[in-house]
């Protein structure tokens, strides 16, 4: 109550802002417990107030009853833990649902008029990048309003942590996993579906039980630049000096971390220059060789 009472003060456009219950599967909680945290909120709800309630959630705890009770108290949207659409590597990370579920559940939820969200992660025990593809592109079918792709990072004490430790579990390589990272995002981004989050939340247990994964905090930035540095290298196949010109609020992404695409491409032998273009959107580029 206090949390939102604070937002409900400082947050100037709340008919676009919903009060979020994240961090577990708020439909797997009792029934109970979770109409009065919902009813604890509506005073916030409404005229003058939050546009409504952002929920998680797995894909095997969604029925038509529930959906009843969410839709009476202001959720809004729906967001599914599906995590991969390939049955073999839910039962192999002991998800506890199948890709099915996920596929019933947001069909359910859309048609309730929820707005749907969709969670999936990458390099999972037993996947491989084709199946991390796969799982992007049966999400697309489904026509998420919104995704989020959380590369896997390994915490001390998890059963995917003793798989590592015992060589069982090989994660990919990091920069492998931002390049795939990358691909799935201008996937999504194609189908106008929105990315609004790319990689795992910095945290302090993430930095104190991390053993392992893809971590990173700036991950979409490390995302985004390697994107702009494959698509700039495809363009340009001989030395020399060049002017990129990318969408203008791209221009600190195409420019990579710590200038890391400009020295990449200076040890190729390309001196590069990049300037913003308003004419440019998303990805798009224009190279234009220096004579």
């Amino acid at each position: 109550m206090k949390i939102c009472r604070q937002a409900y003060e400082q947050i100037d456009n709340k008919s676009e802002t919903e009060i979020a219950f994240f961090g577990g599967s708020f439909t797997a909680i009792p029934q109970k417990y979770m109409t009065e945290l919902l009813e604890c909120v509506q005073q916030f709800i409404g005229e003058n107030g939050f546009k409504g309630i952002r929920i998680s959630t797995r894909p095997d705890c969604i029925d038509e009853n529930t959906l009843d009770i969410l839709k009476k108290l202001h959720v809004t949207s729906i967001e599914l833990g599906a995590q991969s659409m390939s049955d073999e590597v839910l039962f192999h990370n002991e998800r506890g649902h199948s890709a099915d579920d996920v596929r019933n559940a947001s069909a359910l939820i859309k048609e309730y008029g929820f707005e749907l969200g969709l969670q999936m992660m990458i390099g999972l025990y037993k996947s491989t990048p084709e199946l991390d593809r796969y799982t992007a592109d049966e999400i697309i079918k489904l026509s998420p309003k919104a995704v989020r792709i959380y590369p896997v990072v390994i915490l001390e004490g998890t059963e995917l942590s003793r798989k590592f430790i015992s060589g069982e579990y090989v994660p990919m390589n990091f920069d492998d996993a931002v390049m795939l990272s990358a691909e799935i995002l201008i996937k999504f981004n194609q189908h106008e579906i929105n990315v609004i989050k790319l990689g795992l939340h910095a945290s302090e247990t993430v930095g104190a039980q991390m053993i392992g994964g893809f971590y990173h905090p700036a991950f979409r930035e490390l995302c985004e630049g390697a994107l702009f540095r494959k698509k700039i290298d495809e363009k340009i196949k001989k030395t020399g000096s060049y002017t990129v010109y990318v969408p203008e609020k791209s221009l600190s992404k195409a420019v990579g971390q710590k200038k890391s695409n400009l020295v990449y491409f200076k040890n190729k032998g390309i001196n590069l220059k990049i300037k913003p273009s308003e004419k440019l959107r998303d990805f798009d580029i224009n190279v234009a060789e220096e004579v």
